[in-house]
């Protein structure tokens, strides 16, 4: 991949929005570099990469704000990361015909848009609604707690590995049905602590296919790295709801695009 200046201004762009929101940076940067021309196989392979890379600064954060339960965050892995590698050997056993891979992963990104965006619109009335009808039964963790989560964590697997999105916004707002007396820090650092090992997971077996450019991904890190700590730095100075309903605006507009008019 040659240089060029878009391409670190576009991660400067989600990196900066990433940390002001806390919005998924796949919903975002995957459609972006689809825009730039790059194909959709190797959007997705490099992008993981560049979430995994991303994130681990944020782990770091969370963990020293005590912000993250690593026993959902095992119990997520357990379901997602087989996921993972099971989706990654689907697709490459269907990797001989290049054209129907790209057409199945533009299919199902446009559908996690959608999805996504429903996500981030909602997100604070998803919230409520769970909180409300929780109950005492969720006060303590229960071995079908346990499953159900292990459950989210395959449809994470499989749904991140195939679009690269679904890690952040789809993960966390799935998390506050089944654990919604957790504080909202805690469901976002845990969210963010099982999105490294999936995204690195996928991402390295997507780079085992070669869906990967180095070139693309350096240029990405360049700007998203300054991008989302400059966001961090920022957050809650900006309107939130405002920049939450653009955003997701956006993603649904992308994601209509792809599903109905490719």
């Amino acid at each position: 991949m040659d240089f060029q200046l878009g391409l670190i201004v576009a991660g400067l762009t989600v990196g900066f929005i990433v940390g002001l929101t806390g919005v998924g940076g796949g919903s975002l940067m995957t459609p972006i570099l689809l825009w730039f021309g790059i194909p959709p196989t190797t959007a997705v392979g490099t992008d993981l990469l560049y979430a995994a890379f991303t994130k681990m600064g944020g782990i770091y954060v969370h963990h020293k704000k005590n912000n993250i339960n690593w026993k959902i965050t095992g119990w997520l892995s357990l379901g997602s990361v087989p996921a993972a590698l099971l989706t990654l050997w689907i697709l490459h056993s269907i990797k001989t015909d290049i054209t129907a891979l790209n057409s199945v992963i533009k299919y199902s990104l446009g559908w996690a848009l959608l999805l996504t965006s429903i996500a981030v619109l909602f997100k604070k009335k998803l919230l409520a609604i769970s909180q409300k009808h929780s109950g005492n039964k969720f006060h303590t963790e229960s071995r079908t707690q346990n499953w159900l989560t292990v459950a989210i964590g395959v449809l994470l697997g499989a749904t991140v590995t195939l679009t690269s999105i679904g890690a952040g916004a789809l993960g966390t707002v799935t998390l506050f049905f089944l654990y919604p007396l957790l504080a909202t820090p805690k469901l976002v650092g845990t969210e963010i602590a099982h999105a490294v090992p999936l995204t690195l997971v996928a991402g390295l077996g997507h780079a085992s296919m070669g869906n990967l450019d180095l070139g693309l991904l350096a240029q990405l890190l360049m700007g998203s790295l300054p991008g989302i700590f400059v966001g961090s730095m920022l957050s809650g100075k900006v309107p939130d709801l405002f920049l939450r309903n653009a955003i997701a605006g956006m993603l649904f507009f992308v994601g209509y695009k792809l599903v109905f008019m490719a």
